[in-house]
């Protein structure tokens, strides 16, 4: 997909990979809305984004992905705005267990919201012209951590929900294709102060094995994956990126 003159709607895109992602699309010529549920962050880096590259090109909408309204309203908005949506990254997403409701409701119901909505709102039996969705999973998707029982759910269930919805199938439908970015360990909020966010404070020995062999990333190297896929993925893909290496295709066995 050629990525000049699309347009994107980024979730979770004030701050992290989503704020990198926003930054690469913009940077390679799309139009943005920048969807998150902290209204300063997201409007300052609008500010900024602005700035650089024009106030036609990017937008902020306030958006908490676990409110169906508030997130159908980003996508109403994106519209109004540049006429109609492309690719939508469903990336908001938190690792903290104790809170784990929560977390199942943003890192795997958000992702089905939005899924559906970009569904309904650039499927081709909707009248619309089809598009991409990119769903963030995680190295935790295919091998989980024994410290975030919770969160390796959320994030195999987000890599089992793109294969299926991403089947020729459903793109024959719709005309969206779902993918999967798996990104490994990488210099985010999202990784800080870990011990307040396992399910109990004596799993803290079980997190430092888990990341003990870990090279961390930097999420600009995540974004950067983000557009490979989109030039490159077919639908139902799903890709790691780690160590700051290329993204490669992750292979299920078919039976």
């Amino acid at each position: 997909m050629e990525i000049k003159g699309r347009v994107a709607l980024v979730t979770g895109a004030a701050s992290g990979i989503g704020k990198a992602c926003a930054v690469e699309l913009l940077s390679q010529g799309a139009k943005v809305a920048i969807c998150d549920i902290n209204t300063e962050e997201g409007e300052k880096l609008v500010e900024t984004l602005t700035a650089k590259y024009g106030k036609d090109r990017v937008i902020f909408s306030q958006c908490d992905v676990t409110d169906y309204p508030q997130f159908e309203e980003s996508f109403q908005t994106t519209i109004a705005e540049f006429g109609h949506i492309d690719i939508v990254i469903n990336n908001a997403g938190i690792m903290n267990d104790r809170f784990w409701e929560l977390e199942v409701d943003i890192n795997l119901n958000g992702v089905i919201r939005g899924t559906l909505l970009a569904q309904r709102f650039m499927g081709t039996d909707r009248g619309g012209q089809g598009g991409v969705v990119i769903n963030t999973g995680s190295n935790v998707s295919v091998n989980p951590y024994v410290s975030v029982p919770i969160y390796s759910a959320t994030k195999a269930a987000v890599v089992n929900f793109t294969r299926a919805f991403g089947d020729q199938y459903h793109v024959n439908l719709t005309g969206v294709k779902v993918m999967a970015l798996c990104p490994s360990t990488t210099e985010t909020k999202l990784v800080q102060d870990v011990g307040r966010k396992l399910l109990l404070a004596r799993y803290e020995d079980a997190w430092q094995r888990d990341v003990a062999s870990s090279v961390f990333q930097r999420a600009e190297h995540v974004a950067k994956a983000l557009i490979h896929v989109l030039n490159t993925g077919k639908s139902g893909s799903v890709w790691m990126v780690e160590k700051e290496q290329p993204p490669y295709e992750i292979s299920f066995s078919k039976h």
